[in-house]
């Protein structure tokens, strides 16, 4: 089981400041039992014709490198 404290921070510490630089933000929605993190874009991100790119080579690819147990992220819709 994937520990939902160390998900979040690792958004927050790693993931969040590189996103608000760009005007946008993320928010953990869940943790799986099947290790796939949740997530929803805001901001800027939330409209971007990019942001399935930032989910998969950025927030999944940095995850999955701190924690090989994630099985994926899915974004959900955007706020």
């Amino acid at each position: 089981m994937i520990d939902q404290k160390q998900v979040a921070a690792i958004i927050e510490n790693d993931i969040r400041p590189a996103l608000q630089g760009h005007g946008g933000d993320i928010e953990l929605v869940e943790v799986t039992a099947e290790g796939i993190v949740k997530v929803r874009l805001k901001g800027a991100c939330a409209g971007c014709p990019g942001a399935q790119m930032t989910i998969k080579a950025g927030v999944e690819a940095r995850l999955r490198e701190a924690i090989p147990e994630v099985a994926g992220v899915e974004a959900l819709d955007f706020a």
